[in-house]
């Protein structure tokens, strides 16, 4: 499958509207993990290397459609200007008069984050009017968010139909890994999937499973199968309306031959943020 990458695309002195993933492991308000925040810098900086005022948006988070003070991306913004080694302008909203002014001042080799963009519930719901704002914004839209680009959303979905949209360096690249995968993969050939909903990779498993030889399962995924499987889980995260769905899934795998492989063992706690926590059996979850 190919993508129409930004590479070779005249960006010079236009605005380039940047969906990134910037929702990053936090932990008392800190950034635990940059992996994100990094794999949008191959795109970043050639966007600036080629003359771009790069404008770039991206979620935080579960808001749910209101500002929540602790999921703003102020310490986005400055891990930000760390890496990239330049000052990146962070505004206090996304859409609005004020972003306009800021965004049509911009100079060649400028940078502005916006703000959280699911602080509005248009979002995710796709709203037309929403997708439009956010597309007045730029003059051509990236999008580099593989982690969210299934995601009916307006910053994912909505704007491109309002702008030239191009793939980013992070979405080409693991669009490409993964058509190999799909297309004509070398055997034996294992997936891991981890990941707290099972709704958005239904497709995809289905789609690899006469493709691939083992299936490795985690995180909220992996709980849904051992559920599957008939472990009760307690209150841990899984998705109950799904569990039926998993022992299909697993069935039709015994068809191909595939191996599912499920947790053998699990980590537990009363509280997420528990500092007690203990390894132990499926069937020994309370």
């Amino acid at each position: 499958m190919k993508v129409r990458s930004i590479k070779g695309v005249d960006v010079s002195g236009k605005r380039v509207l940047v969906r990134a993933d910037f929702n990053v492991p936090r932990e008392n308000g800190e950034i635990k993990d940059d992996t994100r925040i990094r794999a949008s810098l191959p795109t970043v900086k050639y966007l600036l290397e080629n003359g771009a005022k790069v404008v770039l948006m991206s979620h935080l988070g579960r808001p749910k459609g209101v500002r929540v003070e602790d999921l703003t991306l102020d310490k986005v913004a400055v891990r930000l200007r760390e890496l990239l080694g330049v000052d990146v302008l962070k505004l206090d909203d996304c859409v609005g008069d004020d972003v306009v002014r800021s965004v049509n001042e911009m100079s060649v080799g400028d940078v502005i984050l916006l703000e959280n963009t699911r602080f509005y519930k248009e979002e995710t719901l796709n709203d037309v009017e929403f997708s439009k704002q956010l597309a007045e914004l730029g003059d051509i839209y990236v999008i580099d968010s593989f982690g969210t680009a299934h995601r009916k959303h307006a910053s994912t979905y909505g704007v491109s139909k309002f702008l030239p949209t191009y793939a980013g360096f992070l979405m080409e690249k693991e669009v490409t890994v993964l058509s190999e995968v799909i297309v004509n993969p070398p055997h034996p050939v294992t997936i891991i999937m981890g990941g707290a909903k099972m709704e958005t990779k239904i497709g995809l498993i289905q789609n690899l499973l006469s493709k691939v030889d083992n299936f490795l399962f985690g995180g909220g995924i992996g709980n849904t199968m051992l559920a599957g499987e008939g472990f009760d889980l307690g209150e841990s995260l899984y998705e109950k309306k799904r569990v039926e769905l998993a022992r299909e899934l697993m069935l039709e795998a015994e068809v191909f031959k595939d191996k599912f492989v499920l947790p053998v063992d699990v980590v537990v706690a009363d509280d997420v943020n528990s500092s007690e926590i203990l390894t132990v059996l499926p069937e020994d979850i309370e």
